[in-house]
């Protein structure tokens, strides 16, 4: 029996076509402490995510945390649960046709497709239906900004496990981050500042706070760029929308277990700010690029209630990119970089293109 995928019948009449899949982190299939456990389960038995020895952290994950935590989880997912199922899920999928429709315009005609790392859409059942459907150049784009072993490396092992199962590989490209890349941050600037055109600029009692995802202190000591790579996507946004050092803050949210994470954290930074006197904060997540539980609850409704209760008056959270134009044009240049060198358009659609360019060149001529 073959250790390898079936391969998809050859056909002669199929050009090869050029595809490109998104991948973003996952979401359980509902606001359930059965879906909830089951997208749990997942995540957490990922050595990437977790990197304790699994003779320790086995019965850990399995003997408490899938036990206590599915419960109070899911009731943070139905808070943020939508008519449309899981923001992110949505949030993606529309990314996705999107960012098709933005490649079309440009003459670009590419598969756009998505996936998730954990939960449904899996990433090896994409991969074969582009396969199936005769993509034969691939480029990944893991929809982190910032690298992170815990996050991109994950989203492109899955990928690599599937070339391996596969006898006829497609070409692949990958891209690794875009935490400076000028598109992507023209794309927060224009968040932030539509905010504020919507609630008013900023004063002396105001600061912007960027809220990343947490990491284990442990993972910078070893080698990770995330920390770095998330104070330059900070210092560099800040410098578009001209703010001193003492007008923003830079810190990360989501800490788990006991262990030392990235700091300084987002909630004890949100009732710092309270307590020294600052009167509003707006605070934006620039590691997500589509709103997630991590955001609308977390950061949303949490740190809202954190600040408040400490003193602050006005508190607003700046909505992920998610569809802003801005952002899908700026994907759209970060995808069309590393599609250089490949063919763009079908032969067929490539020699259409061209007949029409010779006949709007005859007709100047004439």
């Amino acid at each position: 029996m073959s250790s390898y995928l079936p391969e998809p019948a050859h056909r002669h009449d199929a050009p090869p076509a050029l595809g490109v899949l998104l991948i973003n982190l996952g979401t359980p299939e509902a606001p359930t402490p059965r879906a909830v456990r089951t997208y749990l389960k997942q995540f957490l038995s990922d050595p990437r995510v977790v990197e304790i020895p699994r003779l320790l952290w086995w019965p850990i994950l399995n003997g408490i945390i899938l036990n206590t935590r599915p419960k109070k989880s899911a009731a943070k997912y139905a808070s943020i649960w939508t008519d449309k199922g899981s923001p992110l899920r949505f949030h993606t999928e529309q990314q996705a046709r999107l960012l098709k429709g933005y490649l079309g315009e440009r003459g670009i005609q590419a598969d756009v497709a998505w996936a998730m790392r954990y939960g449904d859409p899996d990433v090896g059942r994409i991969l074969t239906e582009l396969k199936n459907r005769q993509v034969r150049r691939i480029l990944v784009v893991p929809m982190y900004p910032q690298y992170a072993a815990s996050t991109t490396a994950t989203a492109l092992d899955m990928v690599f496990n599937w070339f391996q199962q596969s006898r006829n590989q497609p070409e692949l490209r990958t891209i690794r981050n875009f935490h400076d890349h000028p598109g992507y941050l023209n794309a927060l600037e224009d968040t932030v500042r539509r905010h504020w055109r919507a609630h008013g600029l900023p004063d002396a009692g105001t600061r912007l706070v960027m809220s990343f995802h947490g990491l284990p202190r442990r993972s910078l000591d070893l080698g990770d760029p995330y920390f770095c790579e998330c104070q330059k996507t900070g210092r560099l946004l800040a410098e578009r929308l001209k703010l001193d050092p003492e007008q923003y803050r830079v810190c990360f949210q989501s800490r788990f277990g006991k262990a030392q994470w990235l700091q300084p954290y987002t909630a004890p930074t949100l009732e710092a700010l309270a307590r020294e006197g600052v009167r509003r904060v707006d605070v934006i997540c620039p590691g997500f690029v589509a709103d997630c539980l991590e955001t609308l609850e977390e950061i949303a409704l949490e740190g809202k209630q954190d600040f408040l209760q400490a003193g602050g008056q006005e508190y607003h959270y700046i909505p992920a990119l998610n569809e802003n134009p801005v952002w899908i044009h700026a994907l759209a240049d970060l995808v069309e970089t590393h599609l250089g060198g490949w063919p763009l358009q079908p032969p067929e659609a490539a020699e259409r293109v061209e007949t029409a360019n010779r006949a709007r060149q005859l007709g100047a001529q004439n």
